[in-house]
């Protein structure tokens, strides 16, 4: 009788922490879960924010090559001006 009251006693102590096991594991799964989606959505965020740095590249780009054209008519003008105005040396 009193084995039997021991083996019950293990036998309760084994189901507790099988208990416990399950509710750490669900919890861990939760976890995870949360930070899958987390990263799911920072990825979404980094692709979003990679597509407007090519978008703003691309305008800085184009914004440069079209100072660099007005530069060069400015260029261009500054000298037809100064070989079409006779030099002032006395």
């Amino acid at each position: 009788m009193a084995e039997e009251a021991v083996l019950r006693r293990r036998n309760e102590e084994l189901e507790r922490e099988l208990k416990r096991s399950l509710e750490r594991e669900e919890k861990m799964k939760m976890e995870l879960q949360r930070a899958w989606d987390a990263e799911e959505r920072l990825c979404s965020q980094l692709g979003e924010l990679e597509a407007e740095a090519v978008d703003q590249a691309r305008a800085y780009r184009e914004r440069l090559d079209t100072l660099m054209q007005q530069l060069s008519v400015a260029q261009k003008i500054i000298e037809s001006a100064s070989v079409q105005t006779p030099s002032m040396d006395l």
